[in-house]
């Protein structure tokens, strides 16, 4: 069996994920990585700021909004994601059909706690129709719009158990809007307020993207979609890829045999797969750094993450759930993190010695980054507490 040490691990990474060797455009970045997360708006334009030179928001939102070659869907553990175009009907027949089942589930449960519904099924397909139909005239409409034009969406739900920390009166509109996001019936279209925020608007599948290709099949699309991380992301384990699909072992399995997926040795009895094209061994790229935006696709491609990071950081630099912050990185290793001070100046956060070049490559990474911000603050929801530590100062 092949065996793949973790410094080869890393620089598959450098080499693949546009850090080590930039892609040359926006869309190739997103081929490159497979998707790129996009829960919090802002990390599609940093992910590619970090991996395609001389790329603007501009060339973003236009891939986003106006060329639609990247399109913003709801799939893998119930994340958004920006994926391109081609890959939809893979994801709609797999990953997004996992979730909108989900959501589905979820949805029943709420409107019968609610009291909003007698038969909850048949009031999800009947809103479901009612907003597909308000916007047949092909305009863009926020959740705020369409809750005006289907009184229903106005309703509201409560999730976790009323009196505890967690629990919470919502809006049903977004999440019935969320859940026909999921089935590919309708999609995020022009985003409505400043690109660092995710605020959209909807519009009917085929008015955004003209007649949509049907969804794959479930074992095609799981297929697509393992063939496309591991190019990215092998070798990896089971874990990894249960952990980045959301799916079950079972899935996870099926696909690596559908695609020939090659077993290799990780070391410490841990067992990883490639495709079976990509078994030559990758030389270390020529040093690199580079300054990764909270969720990035690298940083969260994984679930187990030692090869790149020391597991005494884990703690500063990920929350309890292992969502990243932003992070520094040096030769295919995290090195700390970044954040912005009042003055909107981007700040290292440095846990780990790089070593004099590398933490001179990483502040001059730091000075372009802010300058390409221009003053913009981006505000994170999942800010890590290696990040909140510069705001508290």
């Amino acid at each position: 069996m092949r065996h793949i040490d973790d410094a080869e691990r890393r620089a598959r990474l450098g080499r693949r994920h546009g850090l080590a060797r930039p892609f040359p455009d926006v869309l190739a970045a997103a081929r490159g990585l497979t998707a790129l997360h996009a829960t919090e708006a802002a990390t599609v334009h940093l992910a590619l700021w970090a991996r395609v030179p001389g790329v603007s928001v501009a060339d973003v939102e236009a891939a986003l909004y106006d060329d639609r070659t990247l399109v913003k869907q709801l799939a893998m553990r119930r994340t958004l994601f920006a994926f391109p175009v081609e890959a939809l009907p893979a994801v709609w027949g797999s990953a997004a059909a996992r979730v909108a089942q989900q959501q589905r589930a979820q949805l029943t449960k709420d409107l019968a706690r609610a009291g909003l519904a007698d038969d909850p099924a048949a009031w999800l397909d009947t809103t479901g129709e009612a907003v597909l139909e308000a916007m047949a005239d092909g305009r863009p409409r926020t959740a705020a719009e369409l809750r005006e034009e289907v009184p229903a969406l106005a309703g509201r739900i409560t999730r976790g158990t009323p009196g505890r920390k967690w629990a919470a009166e919502l809006p049903i509109g977004p999440n019935v809007l969320t859940a026909l996001g999921a089935a590919g019936r309708i999609v995020r279209g022009v985003n409505a307020g400043h690109w660092r925020l995710n605020k959209p608007s909807w519009q009917r599948t085929e008015d955004w993207l003209g007649a949509p290709p049907a969804p794959a099949g479930q074992a095609e699309g799981y297929a697509t979609l393992v063939r496309g991380w591991l190019r990215a992301f092998g070798p990896g384990t089971e874990d990894d890829l249960v952990w980045w699909l959301g799916a079950t072992k079972t899935i996870v399995r099926a696909a690596l045999a559908d695609v020939g997926a090659v077993a290799v040795d990780l070391g410490g009895d841990a067992t990883g797969w490639v495709l079976p094209d990509d078994l030559e061994p990758v030389a270390s790229p020529p040093p690199w750094v580079a300054l990764l935006p909270t969720l990035d696709p690298t940083v969260m491609g994984w679930k187990g993450r030692d090869f790149y990071l020391d597991p005494s950081d884990r703690p500063y630099l990920f929350d309890p759930n292992g969502n990243a912050g932003n992070t520094a990185w040096s030769d295919g290793r995290i090195v700390g993190a970044w954040a912005q001070d009042d003055d909107g100046r981007v700040r290292l956060l440095l846990r780990r010695d790089p070593g004099a070049e590398a933490r001179r490559a990483l502040e001059a990474q730091a000075g372009r980054l802010t300058a390409w911000l221009d003053g913009v603050r981006i505000v994170n929801v999942y800010a890590s507490p290696q990040m909140k530590g510069l705001t508290l100062r």
